[in-house]
């Protein structure tokens, strides 16, 4: 279930990746969700990441998952914090108020799945 819900992620954020670099109202510069290239680059890299666990390290979904989750609630709680009306976090990642209630959005469901699910992996016992 965790490899699943691992590939569905991975998935999604390869597609809101793409979608920034693409003239549309839901994601890029002037958006819902703003973001600039790096923020969309971040989305591809963690959508890639994500499916590349999902294919090849399956005992790890579930560890993916909760770590992308905190990860996720930590660039939050820097986003409430550090551009609380929207800039640039970090001086880097372009960012909203949309974005910082997504990424906390995010970051639940992504350790919600960690937590409810269990990687599949070699269960045979040695």
């Amino acid at each position: 279930m965790a490899k699943n819900l691992l590939w569905i992620f991975g998935v999604v954020f390869l597609v809101v990746g793409a979608l920034g670099w693409v003239p549309n109202p839901i994601v890029g510069m002037g958006a819902i969700f703003e973001t600039n290239h790096a923020h969309d680059l971040f989305h591809l890299v963690i959508g890639a990441l994500f499916v590349f666990v999902a294919m090849s390290a399956i005992d790890k979904a579930a560890l993916t998952l909760k770590a992308g989750g905190a990860v996720y609630l930590l660039v939050a709680v820097l986003g409430f914090m550090m551009v609380p009306k929207g800039g640039a976090l970090l001086g880097l990642i372009q960012t909203n108020v949309a974005d910082h209630w997504l990424h906390v959005v995010l970051g639940a469901a992504l350790l919600a799945a960690g937590f409810m699910t269990k990687s599949e992996g070699n269960t045979t016992p040695v």
